[in-house]
C-alpha cells in the first residue's frame, strides 16, 4: 500500500471513529438521565447505558470472527447500520415511556460499538511499522469531534418533540446513517498469512496467557472500566448536586476532549519513552482524577477530574492497545483481538450497571475513592511486565 493510501484509509477510520463515538458519547450523555425518566426505581436509571457495553461484550467476538471471514468493511457498515438501527428502537423507547425497548436500542447500539472498536485495530493493518502506534492515535483523534458533537446532539435533540430525548436518538440514527457511508470508501488489504494461506496460529491460550498480552489487557480494562464508571455517574451526581443538563453535558465534552485530544501526541510519546511508561503515567493520572474528585462538587472539581480521567483512558487505552499489537500474528488476530475487546467491555458492563448504585449507596467522592486499589494493581503489573522484560533482556546480553 502506497503512503498517500495508507494515510487516506487512516482518514477514512479517524472519520468513522468520530462519528461512532459521537452516538457513544451522546448515550453517555443522556442515556441515564433518559433512562431516569422511565425506569420504575432509580437505580435502573443507567440500565440503557449498561445495555449499550452489554451489545458490545456480547456482539465482540463474533464480529472479529465475522470480519476475518468477509473483511473489515463489510463488518464495519454492518455495524454502522446497527447504529442506525439502534438509534430508532431507542427513539421509540423513550416515545413509549418502554425502558425494555430503549435498552434494546442502546444494546444495538452497543453492537455498533462492538465493530467500531476494531476501527483502532484496522489502522495497525493499513499502517507500515514506522506509522503504526501513530495511526492508531490518530483514528482514536477522531473523538475529538464527538467530545463536541455528542453531548451537542444530546442537548439539542433532546427538545426536538415532546417526548424528552427522543429526538437525541433519532439524531444519533442519522450519524450512523452517515458512517456507513464513509465507511464504504474503506480498504483494509487482507494478511499476508491469510492470503497465502498458512496455518491458522498458536492456541488461544498460547496468546492470551503470555505476560505482555495480560498486561496490555489489564491496563486497557482498568483504563476503560473506571472511565466508564466514573463518566456514568457523572451526569447523575452533577444533577444530584444542582447542576443542569447543559452544565453536565459542558463537563462530559470537556472529559471527552481530555480522552481524545492527546492521541494527536500519545503514538509519538510512546515510541519515544515506551509504551509501559506511557501506561504507567496514564494510571497516575488515573489517581490524580481521584485526588481531583475530593475537592468538592462545583463545576470546576467536576471538570478538571473529568479531564484528568479522559486523559488517563487515552494513555491506559492506546498503550494497552499498542502493546497488544507486539503479542500475535496476523493469523491470530481474529481470536486475540476480541478476547481483548470482549473482557474490556465486559468490565465496561460491569461498571456502567454499577455507577446507579454505587452513586446512590456511596457519596461521588467515595465512589471514585475505592477505585485507588485498583490502580494500585494495574501500576504493580506494569512495573513488574518492565522488570521481566528488563531481566530477560540482561541474561539475554550474557
Amino acid at each position: 500500500m502506497t503512503r498517500s493510501l495508507m494515510h487516506r484509509q487512516v482518514f477514512l477510520l479517524a472519520s468513522a471513529q468520530a462519528l461512532f463515538q459521537t452516538a457513544s458519547v451522546m448515550v453517555m450523555t443522556v442515556g441515564g438521565l433518559a433512562g431516569g425518566q422511565i425506569a420504575s426505581r432509580p437505580e435502573l436509571a443507567t440500565m440503557p447505558i449498561a445495555a449499550m457495553f452489554l451489545g458490545t461484550a456480547a456482539a465482540t467476538f463474533p464480529a472479529s470472527m465475522w470480519m476475518t471471514r468477509v473483511g473489515r468493511r463489510a463488518g464495519f457498515v454492518l455495524g454502522a447500520l446497527l447504529g442506525v438501527a439502534g438509534g430508532t428502537a431507542g427513539a421509540a423507547g423513550i416515545w413509549i415511556g418502554s425502558l425494555p425497548l430503549l435498552s434494546l436500542g442502546t444494546f444495538l447500539i452497543g453492537a455498533y460499538q462492538a465493530f467500531a472498536q476494531f476501527y483502532r485495530f484496522a489502522a495497525g493493518e493499513v499502517a507500515d511499522d514506522a506509522f503504526r502506534p501513530r495511526a492508531i492515535s490518530l483514528v482514536l483523534a477522531g473523538g475529538v469531534v464527538a467530545a463536541l458533537a455528542g453531548p451537542m446532539v444530546g442537548r439539542y435533540g433532546a427538545n426536538l418533540f415532546p417526548a424528552e430525548y427522543a429526538g437525541s436518538f433519532l439524531l444519533l440514527a442519522l450519524v450512523s446513517l452517515i458512517g456507513a457511508g464513509v465507511l464504504l470508501g474503506l480498504r483494509v488489504p487482507a494478511p499476508k498469512e491469510e492470503a497465502d494461506g498458512a496455518a491458522a496460529g498458536r492456541s488461544w491460550s498460547a496468546i492470551v496467557l503470555q505476560p505482555a498480552y495480560l498486561v496490555a489487557l489489564f491496563g486497557a480494562a482498568t483504563g476503560y472500566g473506571i472511565m466508564i464508571l466514573a463518566m456514568t455517574a457523572t451526569p447523575l451526581a452533577m444533577v444530584h448536586h444542582h447542576h443542569d443538563l447543559a452544565t453536565a453535558a459542558t463537563v462530559i465534552q470537556l472529559h471527552v476532549l481530555g480522552m481524545f485530544l492527546p492521541s494527536f501526541f500519545t503514538g509519538s510519546l510512546i515510541a519515544r519513552f515506551g509504551v509501559l511508561r506511557i501506561m504507567l503515567t496514564g494510571v497516575l493520572v488515573l489517581a490524580g482524577h481521584v485526588l481531583l474528585t475530593l475537592t468538592g462538587t462545583g463545576f470546576g472539581s467536576f471538570a478538571s477530574a473529568l479531564v484528568l480521567l479522559g486523559v488517563g483512558w487515552n494513555f491506559l487505552y492506546i498503550g494497552g492497545t499498542a502493546l497488544l499489537t507486539t503479542t500475535y500474528t496476523a493469523m491470530e488476530r481474529g481470536r486475540a483481538q476480541a478476547t481483548n475487546d470482549m473482557t474490556i467491555f465486559a468490565v465496561g458492563l460491569a461498571c456502567s450497571f454499577g455507577a446507579a448504585a454505587l452513586l446512590q449507596t456511596f457519596s461521588w467522592q467515595m465512589l471514585n475513592v475505592i477505585l485507588l486499589p485498583w490502580l494500585g494493581l494495574a501500576a504493580a503489573s506494569l512495573v513488574w511486565l518492565g522488570y521481566r522484560r528488563r531481566h530477560s533482556e540482561a541474561i539475554a546480553a550474557r
